[in-house]
């Protein structure tokens, strides 16, 4: 398996295509958007909630510490969550039940080195495991 493709299951899960396409193609807004800081400002905004140690296992090299659906919502905020649950089609109980699995996964991956990567390479990540989707 490739490096996505973990992340990918996790992603489709039992879901429907469209569920699945639609919360993978909002986890991937969220970690690109330019406006909300990307990856940079997701872990801005865990540590601004009192989880930063938890996000900064996943991007570590370390063993990735778990994180309920509760703090995931924290950690993103409500507004967010309800917006990636419109997106996918699901509810938002659902969406961070669904995030609290894929993203310590899908962080872990996306930064192999212990970094947070900028710019064109995280980009590039991103687009490979939409396309896996396509």
């Amino acid at each position: 398996m490739g490096i996505f493709d973990d992340v990918v299951g996790k992603i489709l899960g039992s879901k429907t295509g469209a569920e699945s396409s639609g919360l993978l193609d909002g986890v991937m807004d969220l970690l690109s958007d330019k406006e909300g800081g990307g990856l940079s400002g997701l872990v801005q905004s865990f540590q601004q909630k009192g989880l930063g140690d938890t996000i900064s296992s996943w991007i570590g090299t370390g063993q990735n510490w778990s994180i309920s659906p509760e703090q995931i919502e924290e950690g993103l905020g409500s507004e967010r969550i309800q917006n990636l649950a419109a997106k996918a089609g699901m509810s938002t109980e659902e969406v961070t039940a669904k995030l609290s699995e894929l993203l310590p996964t899908m962080i872990d991956k996306i930064t192999p080195d212990g970094l947070v990567p900028e710019g064109g390479l995280l980009d590039k990540g991103l687009e490979f495991l939409k396309s896996k989707l396509s």
